[in-house]
């Protein structure tokens, strides 16, 4: 047997090597990973010898050669094939060991050119891999470190399965796939000046595939859930099962909107989300105090709803959520206690986001950059709304100041309504939210539902602040809450009506300031 190992990420190639060695495999390679091989004393013969030819146009010409792809595409089960690689000379090469140029390295790195991006597209890499992934009932291709503890484990036991060396094959393709996609999106981005867009002419979108669901949002639907490629840490993608039945498709997107939205605050918080919104949210000085005061905010619509921590959940944290029918809970970490509290509710879905290591405390945040939606036959594509205001970007705009609880307010429902489906109208005080409008076609419904809802749960919006998560376009909006008791409310402005709908909070004396920024999440 044969093996051609060609590498430019060396991790574990030395163990392999000597793996293959001792099982009695021939080790051929090219240029660096030939000579650590051996300087490990493995004898190795290379490539060049093989062919005899010598690598050409600064190693840009080396396993290029009818020597190399003969032995790879030969089905060893046609005879004609074996002719001629008697007639040629040519052996087979049983198993290909190939990574790829760090392309996708080398173009994350701030400042590079053109030039090295150019320079670090392999050509015969791929090339390789393709002829032995093609060929995969005859030739064992590894295209990632991770892969050769178990392949040395089945040469080890005798032979390697065609069971893995399909599996193997079908990696590779991915391999090729996933860098021929990121040397399009690459040169796609470039624009005349040199400069890269965010929007490339061509996007090749690249997921892998964590499990199918049971169905869609719909039984009548099919559904599957996928990751990024390279999933941020501290996303849902990474996220670890404890306990609980499958997740759903609306398990998952409802998931994602709670955890988008704890992880956003730096004190200890609670999120409850229902449909998509936030329902109940809250900060308090652990996660049992946050739970308590998020739960008061909507316990109707809490009823089934995904419950998000940004905290690990203790023992008594986990009581009080236990008392209440939860579909999925979520935090970084779990104790003992807690996790013990939900033995015996095993439909109950327990999931863990643990702290990336080193990661910020209380929380690194690892947003997407971008936000996709789509629409018949194409995509629609955003920047994700990541940003964040600051106290020294509110502007006050009426005659009455508000108090500095009163902008910690604001500033805690400017958050909220953040995710809260549009039209959004969220009442807070506190640290938790009071009452929640979303997802009308009118602000003013909004504004109404809001604020019965408070009623309902039997909350008091005396002394409440307000958030719109666009401009009010009317005075109406602004007068239902303030008949409710906001005091002071915060507002993108920008409505060609501002004049009118500040000379309104004047009249009515409650303070408003405008964040500039709009948060519309359709």
């Amino acid at each position: 047997m044969n093996a051609l190992l060609s590498v430019s990420d060396k991790t574990g190639i030395v163990e392999l090597a000597q793996a293959l060695h001792a099982a009695g495999v021939r080790l051929l390679s090219t240029g660096g990973t030939a000579k650590l091989l051996a300087d490990q004393g493995l004898p190795v013969t290379e490539v060049a010898e093989l062919t005899g030819f010598p690598e050409m146009l600064d190693g840009r010409v080396k396993t290029l050669h009818p020597k190399v792809h003969g032995g790879l595409l030969a089905r060893r089960d046609l005879p004609e094939h074996m002719a001629a690689l008697h007639r040629h000379a040519i052996s087979t090469i049983d198993i290909l060991v190939v990574n790829l140029y760090p392309f996708e390295a080398t173009v994350a790195k701030a400042g590079v050119t053109l030039e090295d991006a150019i320079e670090n597209i392999d050509i015969g890499g791929p090339a390789m891999v393709r002829s032995g992934a093609k060929n995969w009932k005859d030739v064992a291709v590894l295209t990632d470190a991770s892969q050769y503890e178990g392949f040395i484990a089945e040469l080890k036991a005798g032979a390697v399965s065609q069971k893995t060396k399909f599996a193997l094959a079908v990696a590779a393709f991915n391999r090729i796939s996933n860098y021929d996609g990121a040397i399009s999106d690459y040169l796609s981005s470039l624009q005349e000046d040199g400069a890269r867009s965010m929007f490339p002419a061509q996007s090749n979108g690249r997921f892998v595939k964590i499990q199918d669901l049971r169905y869609g949002e719909n039984p009548h639907q099919q559904a599957a859930f996928y990751r990024d490629l390279y999933p941020a840490p501290g996303s849902l993608a990474v996220a670890q099962q404890l306990q609980g039945k499958e997740l759903s498709y609306n398990n998952i997107a409802d998931a994602d909107a709670a955890w988008e939205c704890v992880k956003s605050f730096d004190a200890p918080a609670c999120v409850i989300v229902k449909h998509a919104n936030p329902c109940g949210v809250a900060v308090g000085k652990d996660p049992l105090e946050a739970y308590s005061k998020a739960f008061q905010t909507d316990p109707t619509s809490a009823f089934g709803g995904i419950i998000a921590f940004n905290r690990p959940v203790d023992g008594a944290a986990a009581q009080a959520v236990r008392g209440q029918f939860v579909e999925v809970l979520m935090a970084p970490a779990y104790s003992e206690e807690a996790l013990q509290v939900f033995k015996d509710r095993p439909n109950v879905r327990l999931l863990q986001i643990a702290l990336p290591p080193g990661g910020a405390t209380p929380w690194d945040k690892g947003q997407n950059f971008m936000d996709v939606k789509r629409v018949g036959s194409g995509l629609l594509m955003q920047t994700a709304d990541n940003h964040e205001l600051q106290l020294a970007d509110l502007k006050v705009v009426t005659k009455k100041q508000p108090t500095a609880e009163e902008l910690q307010d604001l500033l805690f429902a400017w958050k909220v309504a953040k995710f809260v489906k549009s039209n959004a109208i969220v009442f807070c005080k506190g640290g938790m939210t009071m009452g929640v409008g979303a997802g009308q076609m009118s602000r003013l419904d909004s504004a109404r539902i809001a604020s019965i809802k408070a009623q309902h749960a039997k909350l008091s919006l005396q002394g409440t602040a307000v958030a719109s998560d666009a401009f009010f376009p009317f005075r109406d909006g602004l007068d239902v809450v303030v008949d409710a008791g906001a005091t002071c409310v915060i507002q993108p402005g920008g409505s060609m009506r501002d004049p009118e709908v500040i000379a309104a909070a004047d009249e009515r004396g409650v303070a408003m300031v405008f964040s500039g920024v709009r948060h519309f999440r359709h």
